[in-house]
């Protein structure tokens, strides 16, 4: 197989796992927010962590293929959201609040997106970069 059919299978199986990672994080953030009635920061933080250790886990498994020392891994991605997570989550609290008033679940989407965007290049390229196909398939 090509390596540009390789990366474009990769990338297709990355929006597909993200797009059930965003359908954990829009459900449990609802779940926080709506029934259980938590702070918006906190039902965001929550909802952000089960995505990302859901994605995670089936990324390194079948997406990247990856070998690699889990812990190792782990610290990257944790590095990559102690930027992210506090920058969204101010931007969240920014846009949300009552001087620009915008829908909370707008503002989670546009987040999810950047997320989307920003985690699959890191993780391609620092987190899995040299590990990419290095595990048994």
């Amino acid at each position: 197989m090509t390596e540009k059919k390789k990366e474009l299978i990769r990338s297709l199986k990355f929006v597909l796992f993200s797009i059930s990672a965003g359908l954990i994080q829009i459900s449990s953030f609802a779940l926080l927010e709506e029934v259980l009635h938590l702070t918006h920061w906190l039902s965001y933080l929550i909802s952000l962590v089960l995505s990302v250790l859901w994605n995670f886990t089936l990324n390194r498994k079948f997406t990247f293929y990856s070998a690699n020392n889990i812990p190792v891994a782990m610290v990257k991605v944790a590095l990559f959201y102690v930027v992210f997570t506090p920058l969204s989550t101010w931007w969240t609290a920014v846009l949300t609040g009552q001087s620009v008033g915008w829908n909370e679940y707008l503002v989670l989407g546009m987040t999810m997106l950047v997320n989307f965007v920003t985690e699959y290049l890191y993780d391609r390229f620092i987190v899995f970069g040299k590990s990419i196909d290095t595990a048994k398939k």
